[in-house]
């Protein structure tokens, strides 16, 4: 259906999930080593570093998907209308609130910062300028915010070194972690939960969640 070359063997990204309304949503690695050197991040005529949102149900004779007509840069000359979102380094996991429908990303950090993000249509999530919640070091440092859009959420090395992202709970089960999204680190296996109010994030440690969970 879709082909995309990575030139490295790292940030693959790989995460695929379908929306609400039966879109296909694609998490693409930025494709580089170190530092993102291509800048893939920023650049809009590349599908790396980037979250994609294609139709596969329309799609036409030679081309075996469809751009949904309210993708953010389908009237954009000089950009791959498949983009949802970008500046990414490696959006790995990511999920939807079933209840709200809220994009919420998980994207791996490199040296310094992990992040949790809300995604929303036509963003940019500051990769390759920003590490999570610092300009890259050794890359823009200092660095220009303007435009883009911070994490909701970050912790720094030793804390963690490998986000990985997580679903907002929505069961019954046990109650006081509904409306809580969950996620963890792969390399010290801890767990936390993070409440977002539409302003701010209230992270939940790991001593309070309950035992369920991680056991």
């Amino acid at each position: 259906m879709l082909e995309i070359r990575q030139p490295f063997g790292n940030h693959y990204g790989g995460q695929i999930a379908f929306d609400p309304d039966g879109f296909l949503y694609i998490g693409m690695g930025d494709g580089r080593s170190a530092n993102g050197p291509a800048g893939n991040g920023q650049n809009l005529k590349t599908l790396l570093g980037a979250i994609l949102r294609i139709d596969v149900n329309h799609g036409k004779a030679g081309n075996p998907y469809a751009i949904p007509p309210d993708n953010p840069f389908v009237d954009h000359a000089h950009a791959r209308p498949e983009i949802w979102a970008y500046g990414l380094r490696n959006p790995w996991r990511f999920s939807f609130d079933a209840q709200t429908g809220a994009f919420w990303l998980a994207d791996f950090g490199q040296d310094e910062v992990e992040e949790i993000d809300l995604i929303e249509k036509g963003g940019n999530y500051g990769w390759n300028i920003m590490e999570g919640d610092i300009c890259t070091p050794d890359v823009s440092d200092p660095c220009d915010r303007t435009g883009l859009r911070m994490p909701i959420h970050t912790y720094h090395h030793p804390e963690g070194f490998a986000v990985t992202g997580g679903f907002v709970y929505r069961g019954s089960a046990i109650p006081e972690l509904c409306g809580t999204y969950l996620f963890a680190d792969y390399v010290t296996g801890r767990i936390w939960g993070l409440r977002h109010d539409g302003k701010k994030s209230h992270p939940i440690g790991y001593s309070l969640i309950p035992k369920a969970i991680w056991y």
